[in-house]
């Protein structure tokens, strides 16, 4: 019995880490649309810079590819990736990271939820 309940304590111990990285993108109450940040990604024409997955012509070599961005750790390698630290970045890079390459696009903040409620369907 010993063994049953280690295996069933390891088991559980697994599946909370795992729900853990899963919930690593950020807290339950972020809104955002991710099919509307789909257009807006295409409407401020992030693809210039950036290769995007799933976004037709979106193969920009400027800045990173945002392949699998919904689970990365970091943002521009400093900033603790969440969707709401997303949006933040998306609507101002340069208050979020002062002297970063990205430059300040004027996406409102809603349109920048949206865009990264997307960006988090990139796993």
């Amino acid at each position: 019995m010993v063994s049953g309940t280690r295996l069933l304590v390891a088991s559980l111990l697994a599946m909370a880490t795992a729900a853990c990285e899963g919930k690593a993108a950020g807290p339950d109450n972020f809104t955002g649309d991710a099919r509307r940040g789909t257009d807006l990604v295409r409407h401020y024409q992030c693809g210039t810079c950036h290769d995007i997955p799933g976004v037709a012509g979106a193969d920009g070599n400027v800045g990173p590819p945002l392949r699998r961005i919904g689970t990365r750790t970091y943002i521009a390698g400093f900033i603790q990736n969440s969707p709401d630290n997303m949006a933040d970045w998306i609507e101002d890079p340069q208050r979020a990271l002062p002297g970063n390459a990205m430059p300040r696009m004027g996406i409102p903040q809603q349109d920048a939820r949206d865009i990264a409620a997307f960006l988090y369907t990139l796993k």
